[in-house]
């Protein structure tokens, strides 16, 4: 069973009826599945409100993070964020959190197609959320209720290897052919030592989590399901998954802080690990515009 496959289903008539047995004055309300990922389900209600719902157990701590954490987070961001104002509990078989957030407008960046050289205006934007997200002021008031990076993204001794094994899948697959570029990549990262946290990070940001308008115009940045405390690098393998060229150079100069070798050397190698398992993903779901975006983020990884 693929790994994104639910333990447990909400479809549109399940999510109505958890919905109005606990918040009355949406019973009624007008509801359709706006996407699905690999750990939760989001229905836009009313036209005015996003609710998001677990299909996953392991997604259950990053929806109460998000329920404890994002009211906090919104205002120090430039950017819009889920603001959760409904908050729904165990009910009626459905075991586990949920909420609802004002509706973002905008599609998933993995969704347009955008090219590079028209991603400046997106670049120039993540790059100052992230210069923001990372301030030490946020890590002192919001970063020690977090968990320190606990999907271990940061852990080269960790991560390498779990990136080799996806893109072994990936090749014995034939969705993608192996390259020296990459290969000395993660040679170069197995033997790092641990990254110490000195950050509030997103904790998966990818084209998927950023939203954008028909111009390319950044309009939010959604799931943040696995926001934590970790190494900035965690963030920043969006620089060299979604971005290249000059736009990379935008966020870069935009992010306001220099990266040093070894931060950079671990967001490539995350880059490469979220690009790789969105490709398995795109191709499972039979999702084209994310294939090719996979696709284009490994070459960007190592460019």
């Amino acid at each position: 069973m693929p790994e994104w496959d639910p333990e447990v289903e909400v479809d549109a008539d399940r999510a109505r009826s958890l919905i109005a047995a606990q918040f009355p004055e949406l019973a009624g309300a007008e509801i359709a599945e706006m996407a699905t990922g690999w750990d939760n389900v989001v229905f836009r209600v009313d036209g005015r409100w996003v609710f998001r719902f677990p299909r996953r157990e392991i997604a259950v701590a990053g929806v109460t993070r998000e329920i404890e954490v994002l009211g906090r987070l919104s205002g120090h961001l430039p950017l819009p964020i889920p603001e959760p104002r409904w908050i729904g509990g165990p009910s009626d078989g459905y075991p586990w959190p949920w909420f609802g957030a004002p509706y973002l407008p905008g599609r998933e960046l993995a969704e347009t197609g955008l090219p590079d050289e028209q991603r400046g205006p997106l670049a120039s934007a993540v790059g100052r959320l992230l210069r923001a997200l990372h301030a030490p002021m946020l890590r002192s008031r919001i970063g020690p209720d977090l968990p320190v990076d606990p999907m271990r993204r940061a852990d080269m001794a960790f991560r390498v290897g779990a990136t080799r094994r996806r893109l072994d899948a990936l090749a014995g697959a034939r969705l993608w052919t192996p390259t020296d570029a990459v290969r000395c990549l993660l040679d170069d990262a197995a033997d790092l030592p641990p990254s110490p946290w000195t950050a509030v990070v997103h904790g998966d940001l990818h084209p998927r989590h950023l939203l954008v308008d028909d111009a390319g115009r950044p309009t939010g940045v959604i799931d943040w399901g696995d926001v934590c405390a970790g190494d900035p690098a965690i963030d920043l393998s969006v620089a060299f998954g979604s971005f290249a060229g000059a736009s990379r150079g935008t966020l870069l100069e935009a992010y306001g802080r220099p990266l040093d070798g070894l931060t950079e050397l671990r967001a490539r190698v995350l880059a490469v690990f979220l690009a790789a398992a969105l490709l398995a993903y795109a191709d499972d779901r039979r999702q084209p515009a994310l294939r090719a975006e996979a696709l284009r983020a490994l070459e960007r990884a190592v460019a």
